[in-house]
């Protein structure tokens, strides 16, 4: 069986990003064999592996999703009050998680999977990862509006600038925008400072996964060159195989 540092194998078989599996590691909360394991070591599946005293099963086939998430779905995992987890909306043999998130009153595209290493990279601020929405507000959209959201906004309750954008008007009330940054309900933010209020959002595009051809609630299984580009794009191009 081929050998896999440890961190690297964990992050495979979705438990957790290679950077989690360094953390665990050194908190003696994985067990190899029945000792405890250390920082760098090299695995196989052959190897009795425990994380908090569970087993590690395998390494499941690499699975990602590209999910149509609808209104009302939380992207939860355990929240008993949420009515609709995004974990309970989509059935699919092996078990996948979210990268990144769309709040409860948001729509479209959420990239669901089981590798941890991948939601990592994802989710990493600094690499600036594009996003793109389709946006509608409430009021007449102006040139001033426009230019201020791609120029970067200041949120004074997060004490932060937003990083400048890309925006195009699509309508009288409607704009695109792609973001490279992962702020809680930016878009919203932005728009309230700048005295709109958002009535809808669609996130159509994450990295060069686009939302076209999916509706609300189905999804579709990530494939051949689209998924390849994702892992190259994320800085992982040598994790799928050709």
């Amino acid at each position: 069986m081929k050998n896999e540092r440890l961190n690297k194998y964990l992050a495979s078989c979705g438990i957790c990003s290679r950077r989690e599996a360094d953390r665990l590691i050194d908190q003696g909360r994985v067990i190899i064999n029945g000792q405890r394991a250390k920082t760098g070591m090299l695995v196989s599946e052959q190897d009795k592996i425990l994380v908090n005293g569970k087993p590690v099963h395998g390494k499941n086939e690499t699975v990602v999703l590209a999910y149509y998430k609808p209104v009302g779905v939380v992207c939860t995992e355990k929240d008993r009050f949420a009515e609709k987890k995004i974990t309970d909306m989509v059935k699919f043999p092996i078990r996948v998680t979210y990268a990144g998130r769309l709040d409860k009153d948001s729509e479209g595209l959420i990239l669901l999977t089981n590798d941890g290493e991948l939601i990592s990279r994802m989710m990493q601020g600094s690499a600036g990862h594009e996003k793109e929405y389709v946006v509608k507000v409430n009021k007449e959209i102006t040139d001033v509006f426009l230019k201020t959201l791609e120029n970067g906004v200041f949120l004074p309750e997060l004490n932060i600038t937003t990083r400048p954008c890309r925006v195009e008007k699509t309508g009288k009330f409607t704009f695109h925008i792609v973001l490279t940054q992962g702020v809680n309900r930016q878009i919203r933010r932005m728009t309230k400072e700048l005295g709109y209020h958002v009535y809808a959002i669609k996130r159509v595009r994450v990295v060069n996964i686009h939302l076209a051809g999916l509706r609300p609630g189905q999804f579709r299984r990530i494939s051949g060159n689209e998924l390849q580009m994702l892992y190259k794009i994320c800085g992982m191009k040598d994790e799928v195989e050709d």
